[in-house]
């Protein structure tokens, strides 16, 4: 029995665990939206809030750098990408200073083609871009097209061809024989 256990073994071993919750927190600090399943989600969400707590409150004490420093490295033992940790502390950690936690947005999709799993995507809040209308642009109207192989207005009213151009013999039939038909 598991009475009282919190989180999710996600069939690996603690390691495996530990390794994969790392890539996903990575992922989603990097791009701001993930696709996975739902128990991965809810899983890398508990992982995630955490470590940004910890940027946002090193974020709010400028005065001691030391605080600064250590918030590093405490999220550099589970991120192991610099640009990410950098990008936590100084693009995400003061955007969300206001919010009192919940940076997180899970929405379900549905399940997974191939074995049915419960899809989900994962968001950071402030950061979800295909939402935000101000930032698309109209895209400008486009020229029609012309059909392939329909013929231009000028060709169609029976203008003469161009003097360098020859005009098309019509194709012949190559001439079958009637007991080859009969018999397919």
């Amino acid at each position: 029995m598991r009475h009282r256990k919190s989180g999710r073994k996600l069939k690996r071993t603690a390691s495996h665990r530990r390794a994969t919750l790392a890539a996903l927190s990575t992922a989603l600090l990097r791009h701001k939206r993930i696709t996975t399943t739902v128990a991965k989600a809810k899983e890398t969400r508990m992982v995630v809030e955490k470590l940004i707590t910890r940027a946002k409150n090193a974020v709010a004490k400028p005065d001691l750098p030391a605080t600064g420093v250590h918030a590093r490295r405490e999220v550099g033992r589970l991120i192991k990408d610099r640009e990410v940790i950098g990008e936590l502390f100084t693009t995400i950690a003061p955007k969300v200073a206001g919010r009192a936690g919940g940076y997180t947005r899970i929405v379900k999709l549905g399940q997974r083609y191939g074995d049915g799993a419960e899809m989900a995507v994962i968001e950071l809040v402030d950061f979800n871009a295909g939402q935000d209308q101000g930032e698309k642009k109209p895209a400008p109207p486009r020229a029609k097209k012309q059909a392939r192989g329909t013929p231009s207005k000028k060709k169609a009213a029976g203008a003469p061809p161009p003097a360098g151009e020859k005009t098309a013999a019509p194709k012949k039939e190559p001439a079958t024989d009637a007991g080859t038909k009969a018999a397919h």
